[in-house]
C-alpha cells in the first residue's frame, strides 16, 4: 500500500514536522471558561449517538459524588420477594440437584465477572475525573439514589456494545448489556464534561452533564484503525497513546503491521533472526526495533484493558524482504538479499514453491496465534507483483487453512479475493481509481459470503496529505482533506456489495514519513473521529455541516491532551 519516497523526502517531511510541537492548553482556556456556564448538549458528541433526548436539569459533580457499581444481580426484588434469576430460566426450578447446582455455579460465576468487569470501568472513571476534579470520587457497591451509577444488566440495556446513559439533577445512571458497552459510555460522559476533565492537575468545575437520556449502539461490529509499525519502528508506549486516543472515539479494533520490506517487528522463538537481523533497520536506515513476546503480550493487555481488540498483521507472500534478509533458505534460489530500507513496494515475494515456505508460515502463523486472544490474523496478501497470479492463489489456498488450523479467522487485504477460504475477512484499500474489474471481483466474493472492512485510500488512509502543502504523508492516491474523509456511506460505497456482507471501517496509517507520535498525530487528527463517527453511528446522523461543528469542539480537548492535531481550515475552531 505504499508508493516510492526518496529518503531525502522522508527527511524534509520529518524536519518540516518537527516544528508542530503539540499546542499549549493555553489556546483553549478561553473556549473552556465560556463553555464552563453551560453543560455540552447530548447531541455534541463523537461519534454521533444513535438516540438522544434532551430533558430536565443537568447533573453536577460535587465534593460529595460517589461511583456507584451496579449489576443485574443487584437488581431489587419483585412484590414477591423473588430476585432475578442469574442462571438460566430453568435454574434451580427445574431438571436434577446436580443440573440446579451447575447452573447456580454458572449464575455466581457470571455475577462475579460482571461485578469485576464494572469495578474495573469504575476505576476507570475515577482515574478520569479525580486530577481534574480534585474530588475523592470513592467506589461504592451500597445502593443510593445520587452519584454517577454504573450498571451492568442484560435486561435492560442495548446489545452489541451499547449503552444508556439518564442523566437527571441527582444522578447520572449509565447501563449497557456487557463491559465494552459501559465503556463506551464512559467515553460520552467523558466528552459530555469540559475539555478541562483532561488535566492531570485540579482545575476550576463547574463537571455538569446536561440532563436527558442518550440510547446508543454501533453501526458496525468492526471498528478500526491500523498502524505500521514496520516502515517506521513504534515503541511500547507510543503504541499505547494511540490506543487511548482510539478508545474516546469508541474504535475497537487496533489493526497492527508487524511486518513488511523494511522490518520485521515481532519475536519469533522457531526464527530468532526475524527479529534480531530483520528488525535490525527501517526506512532512511534507522536503528529499527522489534517487540518482544511480552512487549506483545502489554500491547494486548492494555488494548483489551480499553476495549480494543488487536488484529496482528504478518504480510504475505509480498511485503517479506526482511524475512528473506533473515534466512537465505526461504529464498528459492538459496541466496538472502539485503536488507531494504526504502519505500519502493511489490518487489520481494516468498519462495511459492519450496515447502520450507509453509515449515516458516506455519510457525510464524502458531507462534502468532497462540499470543494473540482475538479471532482474527492478518495475513496481508496486498502487492504481491513479483508473485504470478496462479503461485498467489495456490498460495493463498495452502495458507488460509493454517489460520484455521489455529483456531483463528483470516483476513486479507482485497486482493485475497481472488481465492478466499470460507470465514476470510477481506480488507478493501481501493480507491477512485482502481479498476472495474478489480472492483467486480470484490463485489463477486462478497456476495459468494465474504465480508470485507472497508478502508478505501482515497477516504480512510490516515496518511495521505490534506492538501499540497501538507509536510507529512504521501499523495499516490490523492490528497484527503477532512471532509473527504467523513463524507461517504461504507454501506454504498462499493456497487453490487450487499450491505449485510460490510463488518466495517478502518483508518490505516502508513508509516513512510512519521517516526514519532506527533507526526502520527497530525496525520490522524482530526481525520480519524470521523471514520470513527462512520463505523459506530447510525446513516441517518450523518451530515458533514453539524459534524464539523462538533468536531471544532474536540480542538480543545485534544490541547489538554497534548495531541498535535492539524487545524484544518474546514473546520470553525474555536479561537
Amino acid at each position: 500500500m505504499g508508493r516510492r519516497l526518496t529518503p531525502l523526502l522522508v527527511l524534509c517531511a520529518s524536519l518540516l514536522a518537527a516544528s508542530a510541537l503539540p499546542a499549549t492548553p493555553g489556546a483553549a482556556d478561553a473556549a473552556s471558561a465560556r463553555a464552563r456556564a453551560r453543560p455540552t448538549p447530548l447531541d455534541q458528541v463523537i461519534p454521533a449517538p444513535a438516540s438522544v433526548q434532551e430533558r430536565g436539569r443537568p447533573y453536577t459533580l460535587t465534593p460529595r459524588t460517589v461511583i456507584r457499581v451496579h449489576t443485574a444481580a443487584d437488581r431489587a426484588p419483585d412484590r414477591r420477594g423473588n430476585r432475578p434469576q442469574q442462571g438460566g430460566p430453568d435454574s434451580g426450578t427445574s431438571g436434577t440437584a446436580r443440573e440446579a447446582g451447575s447452573a447456580r455455579e454458572a449464575g455466581s460465576a457470571r455475577e462475579a465477572r460482571e461485578a469485576r468487569e464494572a469495578r474495573e470501568v469504575a476505576e476507570q472513571v475515577a482515574a478520569l475525573l479525580r486530577p481534574a476534579t480534585g474530588y475523592r470520587l470513592p467506589i461504592t457497591t451500597r445502593p443510593g439514589r445520587d452519584g454517577i451509577h454504573l450498571r451492568l444488566d442484560g435486561d435492560r440495556a442495548p446489545g452489541g456494545e451499547g449503552y444508556r446513559l439518564e442523566v437527571g439533577a441527582r444522578a447520572a445512571r449509565l447501563t449497557a448489556r456487557d463491559a465494552a458497552g459501559l465503556f463506551h459510555g464512559v467515553q460520552t460522559i467523558r466528552q459530555l464534561l469540559p475539555a478541562a476533565v483532561e488535566a492531570r492537575t485540579e482545575q476550576p468545575g463547574p463537571w455538569q452533564l446536561a440532563g436527558g437520556v442518550i440510547t446508543d449502539t454501533p453501526r458496525y461490529s468492526y471498528r478500526g484503525a491500523m498502524l505500521d509499525v514496520s516502515r517506521h519502528f513504534f515503541p511500547v508506549p507510543a503504541v499505547k497513546r494511540y490506543i487511548d486516543q482510539l478508545a474516546l472515539y469508541k474504535i475497537n479494533t487496533l489493526h497492527l503491521h508487524l511486518s513488511d520490506d523494511q522490518g520485521w517487528r515481532l519475536a519469533i522463538d522457531s526464527w530468532p533472526r526475524l527479529a534480531d537481523y530483520g528488525g535490525g533497520t527501517e526506512v532512511g536506515g534507522g536503528p529499527g526495533g522489534f517487540y518482544t513476546k511480552a512487549d506483545y503480550r502489554a500491547i494486548v493487555r492494555y488494548a483489551a484493558a480499553r476495549h480494543l481488540t488487536v488484529v496482528p498483521e504478518i504480510d504475505m507472500p509480498g511485503h517479506t524482504n526482511a524475512a528473506l534478509a533473515s534466512y537465505a533458505e526461504l529464498n528459492c534460489d538459496g541466496k538472502a538479499p539485503p536488507r531494504y530500507t526504502g519505500t519502493e513496494v511489490g518487489f520481494s515475494s516468498l519462495c511459492v514453491s519450496l515447502e520450507r515456505t509453509y515449515d516458516f508460515v506455519g510457525d510464524v502463523l502458531r507462534e502468532l496465534a497462540a499470543l494473540t486472544p482475538g479471532r482474527y490474523l492478518h495475513i496481508g496478501g496486498d502487492e504481491a507483483h513479483s508473485t504470478t497470479h496462479e503461485d498467489y492463489v495456490a498460495f493463498m489456498r495452502r495458507v488460509q487453512p493454517l489460520v484455521a488450523a489455529y483456531g483463528k479467522q483470516a483476513v486479507g487485504w482485497h486482493q485475497i479475493t481472488a481465492a478466499p477460504a470460507p470465514g476470510t475477512v477481506a480488507q478493501y484499500w481501493g480507491y477512485d481509481r482502481t479498476g472495474a474489474e478489480e472492483r467486480r471481483q470484490v463485489a463477486e466474493a462478497a456476495r459468494q459470503g465474504t465480508t470485507l472492512v472497508l478502508s478505501p485510500a482515497d477516504r480512510a488512509y490516515l496518511d495521505m496529505k490534506y492538501d499540497k502543502d501538507t509536510p507529512l504523508g504521501l499523495s499516490w492516491a490523492g490528497y484527503v482533506p477532512v471532509r473527504r474523509s467523513y463524507d461517504w456511506d461504507p454501506a454504498r460505497y462499493l456497487e453490487g456489495v450487499p450491505e449485510e456482507a460490510v463488518l466495517g471501517v478502518e483508518a490505516p496509517l502508513w508509516s513512510e514519513t512519521i517516526e514519532t507520535s506527533a507526526q502520527l498525530e497530525y496525520l490522524a487528527f482530526p481525520r480519524l473521529p470521523g471514520l470513527a463517527e462512520l463505523g459506530w453511528s447510525p446513516a441517518a446522523t450523518h451530515d458533514w455541516d453539524g459534524y464539523r461543528e462538533r468536531l471544532a469542539r474536540q480542538g480543545s480537548r485534544w490541547e489538554r491532551m497534548g495531541i498535535n492535531y492539524y487545524r484544518s481550515p474546514q473546520v470553525p475552531w474555536p479561537h
